[in-house]
């Protein structure tokens, strides 16, 4: 959805109408935890997205300023696309979706891994990780 439609006026149906469809959020966890920046790096995650929701997830997270793209010239891929402040942003709530997934999934050990980090010291770990994401 782009970002002048809403369905409604309730703050948690209008974020979920900028990033909440499972291939917005795979894209966004992607560009976080596996530094993804291309077409072809999306295209290449486990979960198989096919290129024509790939496409439109891309262009609705540029639409609502949450990813921009960014020419490359001089590579293979001529562009690539990186979070905006806004993006970045959504960080702590990816980690409170994987500390609540904890509880209730079963967690790759090299997941649980990055979980246990964040358990330790969870303010620490998402300053640090933002500061991160910031210089991408």
């Amino acid at each position: 959805m782009n970002k002048n439609q809403k369905r409604s006026e309730c703050p948690l149906s209008c974020s979920l109408d900028m990033w909440g469809d499972k291939w917005s959020l795979l894209i966004i966890r992607d560009m976080m935890f596996y530094n993804k920046s291309t077409y072809g790096d999306f295209l290449k995650s486990e979960e198989g997205i096919a290129t024509n929701i790939l496409s439109a997830r891309l262009l609705a997270l540029e639409e609502n300023e949450i990813i921009e793209k960014v020419d490359n010239p001089g590579t293979k891929a001529r562009v690539f696309y990186k979070l905006t402040q806004k993006g970045i942003e959504l960080f702590p709530i990816l980690v409170e979706i994987h500390l609540w997934a904890e509880k209730y999934l079963t967690i790759p050990p090299n997941i649980k891994a990055i979980i246990k980090e964040a358990k330790k010291d969870k303010e620490g770990f998402i300053k640090s990780s933002i500061k991160e994401l910031k210089k991408a």
